[in-house]
């Protein structure tokens, strides 16, 4: 995998991968916070990664949902730099008729097994999790991979 960053102007860059471009800005006072910052971007490739899992895992047992998203709650460190992620809570939020022995197996196995992202990722900090269906929430549990 290769990726390409490239300054614009200010404090905004372009992020290149493949034939795929992302600006990238900071918050002000430095930049015009025109754009997702990257650490931003790492909460959402984050969501981004275990969510495919879990669509892709519900379709395979046919159980589409209605709707669905991931709350990505990233705490970070205060008082000294770099600030760095010490903590991040996902909340998988679905609605529709899944059955949630389905969901929870879906979730569970995108958390131990397949999103790389958060196989790196909690390998500095630990990512919790919670599954909600339909404004219930049906399980809860720490990410960890089998190194």
């Amino acid at each position: 995998m290769k990726t390409v960053v490239a300054w614009k102007e200010g404090m905004e860059f372009d992020g290149r991968a493949g034939e795929h471009n992302i600006l990238m800005d900071a918050k002000s006072p430095l930049g015009k916070d025109k754009a997702p910052t990257p650490k931003e971007l790492v909460a959402m490739g984050l969501g981004g990664c275990t969510a495919m899992d879990v669509i892709a895992l519900l379709k395979k047992n046919k159980q589409p949902p209605q709707s669905f998203y991931i709350d990505v709650d990233i705490q970070t460190s205060t008082g000294k730099h770099p600030i760095v992620f010490d903590k991040a809570i996902l909340s998988f939020v679905v609605e529709g008729t899944v059955e949630p022995e389905k969901l929870i197996e879906a979730v569970t196995l995108s958390q131990t097994k397949y999103c790389g992202v958060s196989a790196m990722l909690s390998k500095s900090f630990p990512i919790e999790y919670r599954i909600v269906l339909n404004n219930t929430e049906i399980g809860n549990g720490l990410t960890k991979f089998e190194t």
